[in-house]
């Protein structure tokens, strides 16, 4: 199954691929080593993200880094066009969906790039399959305790929603307004998958409250379980052997504290301390290419 879009003035197929029964919407780029790269975008972290939100419309990484490395992109599961399944998500699961998309481009080994919330993700990876993983850059990590108590508060008004109105309600609210989780708390982390398949929005509205609830709390506070950089214990980054870049942002879902945590707990990391304000698209690229190419030599 594949869509159309256009990326760079250029018209592009999107496959599909089936990984653990979910489908997977990504894009390749063809040039070189391959880059997995999760996207940005918190609960809406599509392809698109990398060229259109924030820093990223800025300084244009799928634009350099596709000259020299095959970059991969994908919709994170629930997202976007991929799709989903309830059920308590962790870090794990969203690893699972990278690996699994190596997997099915039968590619050994890559460089991980993750953006936002996509640099959880990254690094679990990176402690779950070392030997797979050839260099992360972590680029405005997610963290500190503004980013935890939203993500918790997000989280609460979905579930005041459901307690008051119940699953139907969800799935009415998405198909009238169509706004991502992060845009509406009260549509929940399925709301993507809610608005494009009417078959999980006919079987989300028939499962048992009570058990929902349950998945949807216990997914909250496995998912944003400290004030630091969430998605791995600390003790594990510290055992990690792999070259890292780190690049902080600076606002409340990104707090400079939280990239300066990745960069205390991986022995090899790189610290790009420049200001957010001069990260812009010649420097920054720049120092993402020359990263890459030195951890590629040295791979």
């Amino acid at each position: 199954m594949q869509d159309r879009v256009t990326h760079h003035g250029i018209r592009l197929s999107m496959p599909t691929a089936i990984i653990d029964g979910i489908a997977t919407r990504y894009e390749v780029m063809d040039s070189g080593p391959p880059l997995l790269m999760y996207s940005p975008g918190g609960f809406d972290a599509t392809v698109e993200k990398w060229s259109t939100q924030s820093v990223y419309a800025k300084i244009k990484p799928l634009d350099h880094l596709s000259k020299k490395y095959t970059c991969i992109a994908f919709d994170r599961r629930e997202t976007g066009q991929s799709g989903g399944r309830v059920e308590r998500i962790a870090w794990s699961d969203y690893v699972a969906q990278g690996r699994g998309l190596l997997d099915h481009l039968k590619i050994e080994c890559a460089h991980l790039m993750g953006g936002c919330m996509g640099c959880s993700p990254v690094m679990a990876f990176a402690v779950a399959h070392p030997e797979r993983v050839l260099s992360m850059v972590i680029f405005w990590p997610v963290g500190g305790a503004k980013y935890r108590i939203s993500s918790h508060q997000r989280f609460a008004e979905h579930l005041g929603f459901v307690q008051q109105h119940g699953l139907e309600a969800v799935a009415a609210l998405v198909a009238k307004d169509g706004k991502a989780f992060g845009a509406d708390p009260r549509g929940g982390p399925w709301a993507s998958v809610l608005k494009r398949d009417s078959a999980f929005a006919e079987a989300y509205v028939k499962q048992d409250l009570d058990r929902y609830k349950l998945i949807v709390a216990g997914m909250a506070r496995s998912l944003f379980d400290r004030d630091t950089g969430p998605g791995t214990e600390p003790e594990d980054l510290l055992r990690l052997d792999i070259p890292a870049l780190v690049v902080p942002g600076r606002d409340a879902a990104h707090a400079t504290s939280a990239a300066r945590y990745v960069e205390e707990c991986l022995p090899r990391a790189e610290y790009w301390g420049v200001p957010v304000a001069d990260q812009t698209e010649a420097p920054t690229s720049a120092r993402l290419l020359e990263f890459l190419e030195k951890a590629s030599t040295a791979a």
